[in-house]
C-alpha cells in the first residue's frame, strides 16, 4: 500500500470515529437516559478501546514515518510523546483492571488535542505560523489527505477525542442508594 491508500484508510476510520464523538455527545446533551444505557453496556471496556485507539494512531503515525518516509514535523512530535505513553499504558491499565490510569489519560489525551487543535489551524492558516517554524519541515505541509480531507493532524485530533470520549463514558457509575 502506498502513503495515499493508507491515508485513505486510516480516514475512513477517522471518519467513523468522528461520527461515534459527535454521537456520544448528541446523545450525552439529548438523551440522558440513552447515554445512561449506553454507559451500562460499555461499562469496564472504555480503557480496553482507548487503548484500541492509541495503538492504531501509534501505528498509523509510525507508518507515515517509517514506511511512507515523512518526517514528523515539531508539532507531530508533541503529539506523538501525548499518544504514544497512551498506546502502552491504557491496554495494560485495562489488562489490571487499573481505573487510576483514567487521570493520566485524560491529561495526555488533552494536552494531545489541544496540540492537535493548534497544528489543525496553523495547517489551515499558515499565517498564523511564527518563522520559527523548520522551513525544511514545516508544520503546515500536508503529506496526505485520506479520502480528500484527513491529514495527519486531523486524523490525530479524532483519535485523542475518541479516546477522551471513551474514557468519560467508561467512568464508575454512582452507587444506587
Amino acid at each position: 500500500m502506498d502513503a495515499s491508500q493508507v491515508a485513505d484508510v486510516l480516514g475512513t476510520v477517522a471518519t467513523f470515529s468522528a461520527l461515534v464523538v459527535v454521537g456520544l455527545g448528541g446523545l450525552r446533551l439529548l438523551s440522558p437516559v440513552t447515554f445512561g444505557w449506553l454507559r451500562e453496556a460499555v461499562a469496564g471496556l472504555g480503557t480496553t478501546l482507548a487503548g484500541a485507539v492509541a495503538i492504531v494512531a501509534t501505528l498509523g503515525s509510525l507508518w507515515f514515518s517509517e514506511g511512507a518516509g515523512f518526517p514528523p514535523c515539531e508539532l507531530c512530535w508533541y503529539q506523538r510523546i501525548a499518544m504514544y505513553p497512551l498506546a502502552v499504558l491504557l491496554p495494560v491499565a485495562a489488562w489490571r483492571r487499573d481505573d487510576g490510569i483514567r487521570l493520566y489519560a485524560f491529561v495526555l489525551a488533552g494536552a494531545g488535542i489541544l496540540v492537535s487543535a493548534w497544528h489543525n489551524l496553523i495547517e489551515t492558516k499558515p499565517d498564523l505560523t511564527s518563522s520559527g517554524c523548520d522551513p525544511s519541515n514545516p508544520c503546515t505541509l500536508r503529506w496526505v489527505e485520506g479520502l480528500g480531507f484527513w491529514t495527519i493532524p486531523r486524523m490525530a485530533l479524532v483519535a485523542f477525542a475518541l479516546i477522551i470520549a471513551l474514557l468519560a463514558l467508561d467512568r464508575p457509575l454512582p452507587e444506587e442508594p
